[in-house]
């Protein structure tokens, strides 16, 4: 089961993981950082929605928001070049 969410449901639900959860996004990067070394996104939203009882849309926003701000981070950032 697939789920892919329009970007701006993955913003809204981006937006309300603190108050639905209780907790902070970089408290769910972490709990991703330091789980099982799943490969695939649907692997890890599963993991995640289980261990920590969350509605599978909220665990994929979760994993697919992880992903790309971790894709971005390993982007390097062009250096001006020197006169």
């Amino acid at each position: 089961m697939s789920l892919t969410h329009s970007p701006e449901i993955h913003a809204k639900l981006i937006e309300r993981i603190p108050v639905v959860t209780g907790r902070e996004l970089h408290e769910w990067f972490d709990a991703l950082d330091k789980g099982p070394g799943l490969l695939r996104c649907q692997d890890r939203s599963n993991w995640l929605a289980d261990e920590y009882d969350l509605p599978q849309w909220y665990a994929q926003a979760i994993v697919t928001e992880h992903d790309r701000r971790r894709r971005n981070r390993s982007i390097p950032t062009p250096r001006p070049e020197k006169a």
